[in-house]
């Protein structure tokens, strides 16, 4: 398979490395030093395109495959409150897009269980819940969107929070101003941490804690290339969810 990297950062050429591995041909690498390397034509030459850009590009550069008819793998977040423009964009014309805020096997099966889990705790009403997500310091984002992706399932699950609210570690707001119905997402900044996020269930009695520890880079990689090679001949508009279908 031919791929095109759309972003050609610390994970761009990660996604390289294990896209060799996996026996397929890497044909164009986009940064910000040859945008204009970023035509039809070239784009056309790829199978399918892997896209680990900014939250500033990630529109424009899925515009760019839609036009070249080159299905995409999206793992850039902050882009996400145009979801409903870019998926009726994506079927009218007949193209193919699957997004996650984070590819990785090991974190969708954790999305899986928190899922699971946070329904489970509605017959528990008197433990509270939050998220807490630490990253490395140059994460441009807070939360992360797999941060985001957990506290949704837990919204979707758990009767007693409707929103959810972020504090950065370091900034003036504090817990405090937390209402009860509303779930915190604690965000930490720290060097060289690829990422861990943490459920927690907190009683007067005990604590509960499910935690996702990435060593690296390696597993959003990996999930990258297997979502390229799952949507190369599909047609349509599709979530990280739709790839592994836990509920099969």
């Amino acid at each position: 398979m031919k791929i095109a990297l759309l972003g050609y950062g610390k994970m761009g050429k990660i996604i390289e490395k294990i896209a060799h591995d996996r026996k397929h041909e890497i044909v164009l690498k986009i940064d910000y030093t040859n945008l204009d390397q970023l035509t039809t034509e070239n784009l056309q030459k790829a199978d399918v395109a892997i896209e680990f850009s900014t939250p500033a590009t990630v529109l424009g550069n899925i515009e760019s495959c839609f036009k070249a008819g080159v299905p995409v793998v999206v793992g850039t977040t902050g882009w996400h409150h145009e979801m409903s423009q870019i998926k009726e964009q994506c079927e009218f014309s007949k193209n193919s897009l699957i997004y996650a805020t984070n590819f990785s096997v090991g974190v969708n099966v954790f999305f899986h269980v928190n899922r699971i889990l946070a329904k489970l705790m509605n017959n528990y009403p008197y433990y509270d819940v939050q998220v807490e997500e630490i990253h490395h310091t140059q994460k441009m984002d807070s939360p992360s969107g797999t941060a985001i992706t957990i506290a949704e399932g837990i919204l979707d699950n758990l009767d007693a929070k409707k929103d959810w609210v972020n504090v950065l570690s370091g900034d003036a707001a504090t817990d405090d101003n937390i209402q009860a119905d509303q779930l915190l997402i604690e965000s930490h900044r720290i060097d060289s941490v690829p990422g861990t996020h943490t459920v927690i269930y907190d009683s007067e009695i005990d604590t509960i804690e499910f935690k996702h520890t990435a060593h690296n880079r390696n597993g959003f990689a990996l999930g990258a290339v297997l979502a390229a090679e799952w949507i190369k001949d599909k047609k349509g508009f599709y979530s990280v969810e739709d790839m592994f279908d836990f509920n099969k």
